[in-house]
């Protein structure tokens, strides 16, 4: 149970952070820069949201240390992620996956399936030079 909430606070941080950024980038940067670019301009402001939403679920929901069970958050957030974005992509506009797949960008289209990655693999790799530090500071302080 701590999964998945965990996993839908992440998911919920991040999408929120994607919607208010879509609400700049479609009406202002789109017309101007082309879908691209705007895409590949929100990417860097994205990667921010993800790491400090991840940083906020793993403290906040006291997530062990390890790769597994925070990986398991990151893989339950990202497929709420896929379910949201297939959704919005396809219901409103009547659309099928296959025909939304097919009008994605190749270029920031290749880069958004990396930040779904890095969205799923950032629950594990948050923190995790922190912890070594603080037990490198205590073995330094006994000294």
């Amino acid at each position: 149970m701590r999964t998945l909430k965990a996993a839908g606070a992440y998911f919920a941080l991040v999408f929120a952070a994607g919607f208010a950024l879509g609400t700049i980038r479609v009406p202002f940067l789109v017309p101007r820069l082309g879908e691209r670019y705007a895409e590949l301009l929100e990417m860097p402001l994205m990667l921010v949201a993800i790491v400090l939403s991840a940083r906020h679920v793993v403290r906040r929901h006291a997530l062990p240390s390890g790769w597994p069970p925070r990986l398991r958050v990151g893989l339950a957030a990202l497929a709420m992620m896929v379910g949201a974005e297939l959704l919005l992509a396809t219901v409103p506009t009547g659309r099928s996956v296959g025909e939304y797949l097919a009008t994605r960008d190749p270029v920031s289209g290749s880069v958004f399936v990396a930040m779904l990655m890095l969205f799923a693999l950032m629950p594990g790799i948050v923190g995790r030079g922190r912890q070594g530090d603080g037990a490198a500071q205590r073995r330094g302080s006994g000294s």
